[in-house]
């Protein structure tokens, strides 16, 4: 049961199922996966993914059934008994949590199978809750506080999900049927949350970029009491299965193919799948918010000295250096400037001049360019998201990723017990959970704000990767020039505390004009999911959650240009043909209109 956990962070449906098609993140260079971003024809019943992640969740789950039915029976009294079934209550839970989430009322199967089985019907969306609550409140009894070993599901995990569990239930997507409940989840939600909260067992990082400073296998960023659970990867090649944690391929940009640059693997291998929007960048306070800088590269070394560009008689700063190389091995040579418009220092022609390769997102009165304008930014080149950065690989060409992938951590905690206090009109409430992120956000006094770190350091401890000579791995990043403001260490500037309700509900970057937010109710959902995006950007969460609030539309249609969500059709996944096809109807395989019927609407 534990090693189906690693396939939330497997493969290409990882991403595609969860972070296209949303505000986020657009299609970037590659495009095998677009139709999940798109909602094109290309994406139906027939989409092999659509099967993928319902095939492995009933896998899993028959697993759980097993260890449910059997565990009673052949385990003595004991800690271990209620460890064991507790671990299979929680695993059931999670996936149909993990299904229902994805294509709505689905078949309950709650009995291993021990031969061939056929004929299935699907429960409403209301009874696969009933059942995901039911799971995980006997696994949270059931469950220790402390795990014996790490990676073990604890108390405090079934816990979190039962937060979240109910917060979903709560939320619009089901509003047809969920308001005579719905005051009694939101309460839940609060109760469940702050049980993990005042556990005592877990803690927000000091700093936020410890979440994604990963040194070595199994170091200290993946001990940190934040992280509620993960999948445990390592760099064990008997129990790395088929893939291995491949998310360090899908959100780096192109990098490779710039003079003086090569693929290496501090850098990691670019598939270049997820294309940061404008959203992604503007959604954070980037004087004053540490999660960007934290989130996001803007600064590489030149790790191929020989193929570094040279200065031309038309950019030369002077004519001694004209046809000398602009950069060596080691120095900085790509640059990615997150500046606002009206900032006139930059053209076309006046990057030429500098050193490094410049990709500018606004150029001197000129719209932002982050679409291609001049061939700056371009569907390959664009500021990407470097969280899940793992140069502790073996080679520049390994897809089988060895850090863990976080499943859950207290910061989302904190965001879930907020929305809901929200949700009850408790504002003055939900503003003290949102706080405990926010001061976490904010940079301290002294802090240097050039500094950065992810996971591409680990190459420092990889001995297949510590021998080259230079590498493309920087530990700064570019906030003072972005920024435009004077280098120093320490801050004089506003931090991101929020002192009143008023100062969600009155703020002007919130874009509660571009997604129709007007009452204070649709104000402060549309923050939670702005605050939800600074915090847990990328971390495989997006299209849930704009489907389980019904703002997946207006979103994506508001800062994903090529997203066509349809209000009546997208908030659920098609239930695969391959399933529809295969079952029957007192002993008969269905006919062409029941399997319509057994299907999500529109699909």
């Amino acid at each position: 049961m534990y090693q189906s956990l690693k396939f939330h962070f497997n493969y290409e449906w990882a991403y595609a199922t969860t972070n296209y098609g949303v505000d986020e993140f657009a299609v970037g260079g590659d495009r095998t996966m677009q139709m999940w971003n798109s909602y094109d024809a290309n994406l139906n019943s027939l989409t092999g993914d659509v099967a993928t992640i319902w095939n492995n969740m009933y896998g899993n789950i028959n697993s759980a059934n097993i260890v449910i039915k059997n565990v009673p029976l052949y385990y003595g009294e004991g800690t271990n008994r209620s460890t064991r079934l507790g671990e299979g209550y929680f695993m059931r839970g999670f996936d149909y949590f993990k299904l229902v989430r994805q294509y709505g009322g689905v078949p309950l199967k709650l009995e291993p199978s021990t031969t061939v089985e056929l004929e299935f019907t699907r429960n409403s969306a209301k009874g696969v809750y009933d059942m995901i609550i039911s799971d995980l409140t006997q696994a949270y009894e059931l469950l220790p506080a402390v795990p014996a070993q790490t990676g073990r599901i604890t108390k405090w995990a079934a816990a979190h999900f039962l937060a979240k569990a109910y917060l979903f239930r709560a939320s619009e997507l089901y509003s047809e049927w969920n308001g005579a409940t719905r005051q009694a989840d939101l309460e839940k939600a609060i109760e469940y949350a702050n049980l993990v909260i005042n556990s005592g067992a877990h803690s927000l990082a000091p700093n936020y970029s410890d979440l994604w400073n990963y040194t070595t296998v199994d170091g200290p960023s993946e001990r940190l009491p934040e992280i509620i659970l993960s999948a445990q990867f390592s760099n064990n090649t008997s129990t790395q299965g088929r893939y291995g944690n491949q998310l360090h391929l899908h959100y780096p940009s192109v990098y490779q193919n710039l003079p003086g640059m090569q693929r290496d693997i501090a850098g990691g291998r670019e598939f270049q799948r997820l294309r940061s929007t404008d959203y992604a960048l503007v959604v954070f306070d980037r004087v004053n918010d540490s999660r960007f800088w934290k989130s996001f590269k803007t600064r590489y070394l030149s790790n191929n000295s020989n193929g570094a560009p040279t200065w031309t008689a038309e950019n030369a700063p002077s004519p001694d250096l004209v046809g000398k190389r602009k950069f060596t091995g080691g120095e900085e040579s790509i640059l990615y400037i997150v500046n606002d418009a009206g900032d006139t220092r930059y053209t076309p022609t006046s990057i030429m001049k500098r050193a490094p390769h410049m990709f500018v997102r606004y150029f001197s009165g000129e719209a932002e360019n982050m679409l291609g304008g001049h061939g700056n930014f371009q569907a390959s080149r664009y500021v990407a998201l470097s969280k899940f950065a793992d140069s502790s690989r073996i080679s520049v060409a390994s897809q089988f990723g060895q850090r863990d992938g976080i499943l859950a951590r207290l910061a989302e905690t904190y965001l879930i017990a907020a929305e809901a206090y929200g949700r009850l009109k408790q504002y003055d409430q939900a503003l003290n959970y949102i706080n405990k992120v926010c001061d976490r956000a904010a940079y301290k006094a002294g802090e240097n704000r050039s500094t950065y770190v992810d996971g591409g350091i680990s190459y420092k401890n990889n001995p297949a990767a510590n021998t080259a000579a230079f590498s493309s791995y920087s530990d700064k990043n570019t906030y003072y020039e972005s920024n435009n403001i004077e280098v120093t260490t320490e801050s004089t500037l506003s931090d991101m505390h929020l002192n009143s309700i008023s100062d969600i509900f009155s703020a002007k970057d919130q874009f509660y004009d571009k997604v129709g937010a007007t009452t204070e109710e649709s104000k402060f959902i549309h923050f939670i999911l702005n605050e939800r995006s600074r915090e847990l950007m990328g971390e495989l969460m997006r299209w849930e959650d704009l489907a389980r609030t019904k703002t997946l539309v207006s979103r994506a249609t508001a800062f994903n240009d090529e997203a066509k969500p349809l209000p009546d059709k997208h908030y659920l996944r098609p239930i695969p043909q391959t399933f529809l096809d295969a079952i029957q109807k007192d002993g008969r395989p269905l006919t062409n209109e029941e399997k319509q019927q057994m299907q999500n609407p529109n699909w």
